[in-house]
């Protein structure tokens, strides 16, 4: 009894100490994350007005806004998730329903995991390389390719972990019944696994928003107003980078209410997609 007694109290003292330690951790990124978010809000939301949102970018000094990066963000992010999310949702059904186990699965999960790990700069170089070389000048088609090849990799581990999850049994009930297979995959497997594939390219979607190195080398930047993808296109990412770093008081404060506009925007796709797929 003295010996059960005593294993209790220490394990009830090492309980106490992993929960405090727990507790601490958890305190210091919680402060973390609420020093930078009030220091973006405290520094964005003094510079965000109207003309932000009207007026397009302009030499210091002139009360210029944001609106050209605004907009050129907004195509090149669409257009990038747009070109990305099918391949990666395709290859991550390939990879969690057809070849689970192949040769060939191996490669191509391997190849995902590197892509998913790459620093986006050198995504950006080869893009570089293959379209901005060859033809000649940065284009709006170049970054979007590089956002592109950013997403991929995080839909597909995402789409072939939420299909892995899915119990077998679901899907013998699904071919007992007769369906084929490409049919169980689309209108029940995708079904069911819809809310975390949804989350996954919600988290491509924030990662592709706010990169600022693959568009360096493809799309450029754009001070002038300009809705050619076959030209120089601006972007939020690269105008908060030109504008940080600037000694004028007003192409900083813009840069702070760029970055506010990026946080604010993907919070709110967030709660938007959260909100439809909690059916």
């Amino acid at each position: 009894m003295r010996a059960s007694a005593a294993l209790g109290r220490r394990r009830r003292r090492a309980d106490a100490v992993v929960r405090t330690l727990c507790l601490l951790a958890t305190v210091v990124g919680v402060l973390f994350l609420v020093s930078i978010l009030g220091t973006l809000v405290w520094n964005g939301a003094s510079a965000l007005s109207l003309h932000v949102f009207t007026d397009v970018t302009r030499p210091p000094g002139s009360n210029g806004g944001l609106l050209n990066p605004i907009i050129g963000s907004i195509i090149q992010t669409v257009i990038g998730t747009a070109i990305g999310t099918p391949i990666g949702l395709l290859v991550g059904t390939y990879l969690a329903e057809y070849s689970k186990a192949s040769p060939l699965a191996h490669a191509v999960r391997f190849v995902s995991d590197i892509l998913l790990s790459a620093p986006s700069i050198l995504i950006g170089l080869f893009v570089y390389q293959v379209l901005v070389v060859p033809f000649g000048g940065f284009s709006g088609w170049a970054g979007c390719v590089a956002l592109a090849i950013i997403v991929i990799p995080i839909v597909v581990r995402t789409t072939e972990d939420m299909l892995r999850l899915l119990p077998d049994t679901l899907r013998e009930a699904v071919i007992g019944l007769g369906a084929p297979k490409w049919k169980m995959i689309t209108l029940v497997c995708w079904r069911a696994a819809a809310s975390g594939i949804m989350t996954g390219i919600l988290l491509a979607v924030a990662r592709v928003a706010g990169e600022t190195a693959p568009l360096l080398f493809t799309s450029l930047g754009n001070l002038n107003w300009s809705l050619s993808l076959s030209a120089p296109m601006s972007s939020l990412p690269l105008t908060i980078y030109a504008y940080a770093g600037s000694p004028y008081a007003d192409w900083i404060a813009l840069a702070w209410a760029g970055a506010l506009i990026i946080t604010l925007g993907v919070l709110g796709l967030n709660i938007a997609a959260r909100s439809l797929l909690r059916k």
